[in-house]
């Protein structure tokens, strides 16, 4: 008896899919539930388990082909045994004979790998290594971790002789790897949003003294109480953003249409960085959340994101987005939205700059902010005075507190 395995459903606004890479081959043995083959998705990976134990029978759709919700990846027989692979010409000698026969104990032989150890799947897809160019000398000829080190360290094979009417044209200091589909999503969305919104940025800077004396003072019994849980910045401009949106909606609003949908509730984007490229999960119902619940939700994203282990539905429906190029070193930028959204903020590096305070100058930890906007549906009093609120709420995080 055989089961199919089929393209799962992808998740809101995500079609098709491009098979990143089989696990395991026709022939290889799989437990129930046990990853068989990743799929690429314009947002992030996707692996798809064995629908139940058995032997992969058939392989219906080979790596680098595009498929959608409910097509045929391959099957997997319950009753099929898994195939031996064949000796290797070194090991096909002739029988011996006599005392050397019965003494001697076969041991293991290195063979190109069957199939990969989880650590070295992961490693080998990091480093972008072909599983069938390495050696594999674990149990039944699958690769370890060992192996991709030993493959990824080995010295450089000396480069043949070019031939004497042969000449080299290209130039081996270039290297042409195919774009994933994440990365050619992100190019086509960033320049969906230039062409279709009437985009511009306003500029302000903040006083970070405040929110980084409170930050000291509580950090430690911060990360005490919510049980290991670091008080960092974004906690801070999350709930400063989503007081400034009860007060400036169209901020957080959208266009359908010839219709504006205003939102009553803010999905807040958080752009990490991920193992393929920039993602934006979504932290929901951000506005009733605490500081604690949001600082644990992006330590969560940042975890997953590196690991590729994001799921669909937390990258979709945010309403308005936050991302921080500080965190790389940037001074100042100007961030683009995220269609169809109609707002992005970024945050920027703190830097020590002389500042006037009450007349004096003062050397004082301050932060440029941007907020690049859809001038379609946000007039630019609404955006400068929507800037001015954050401001304001991180300067003096009291006002948070008093929702003032």
């Amino acid at each position: 008896m055989s089961a199919d395995i089929k393209v799962p459903t992808l998740g809101e606004s995500v079609a098709s899919a491009t098979i990143a890479r089989w696990i395991k081959k026709v022939g290889e043995a799989v437990a129930a539930d046990e990853p068989i083959v990743e799929l690429e998705t314009d947002k992030v990976t996707v692996e798809v388990n064995a629908p139940e134990a058995g032997v992969i029978a058939e392989i219906a759709a080979e790596e680098g082909a595009e498929v959608q919700p409910g097509d045929l990846l391959g099957r997997v027989d319950a009753n099929g045994a898994a195939v031996t692979p064949k000796k290797e010409a070194a090991e096909v000698d002739a029988p011996k004979t006599g005392v050397n026969a019965q003494q001697e104990a076969p041991g293991p032989v290195a063979r190109p790998g069957v199939g990969a150890l989880p650590a070295a799947a992961k490693m080998m897809a990091e480093k972008n290594v072909n599983p069938a160019e390495v050696t594999g000398t674990a149990k039944d000829g699958r690769i370890s971790k060992g192996d991709v080190l030993a493959f990824v360290n080995k010295p450089a094979a000396a480069p043949a002789a070019p031939a004497a009417k042969a000449p080299r044209a290209a130039d081996v200091r270039e290297e042409r790897v195919k774009m994933t589909r994440l990365r050619k999503t992100i190019a086509n969305r960033l320049k969906e949003a230039q062409n279709t919104a009437a985009m511009l940025t306003t500029f302000n800077e903040v006083d970070m003294s405040a929110v980084m004396g409170l930050r000291a003072s509580y950090r430690d019994t911060f990360e005490k109480k919510h049980k290991g849980i670091r008080l960092g910045f974004n906690g801070f401009f999350v709930k400063a953003v989503c007081a400034a949106l009860a007060e400036f909606p169209a901020v957080n609003a959208e266009i359908d249409g010839d219709e504006i949908v205003y939102k009553n509730f803010v999905n807040m984007g958080i752009a990490v960085g991920g193992a393929n490229g920039l993602v934006v999960p979504v932290i929901r119902d951000a506005e009733t959340k605490s500081i604690a619940e949001i600082e644990a939700e992006i330590a969560g994203f940042a975890k997953r994101a590196k690991e590729g282990t994001l799921k669909l539905d937390e990258l979709s429906g945010g309403s308005f987005s936050i991302t921080n190029g500080g965190v790389y070193g940037s001074l100042m930028s100007t961030p683009i939205i995220n269609p169809p959204q109609s707002g992005i903020l970024g945050m920027h590096k703190i830097q020590d700059r002389p500042v006037v305070v009450d007349g004096k100058i003062e050397i004082r930890p301050m932060m440029y902010l941007a907020l690049s906007y859809d001038h379609r549906i946000v007039d630019g009093r609404e955006a400068v005075s929507f800037l001015v609120r954050v401001k304001e709420s991180i300067e003096d995080p009291r006002r948070l507190l008093l929702a003032i």
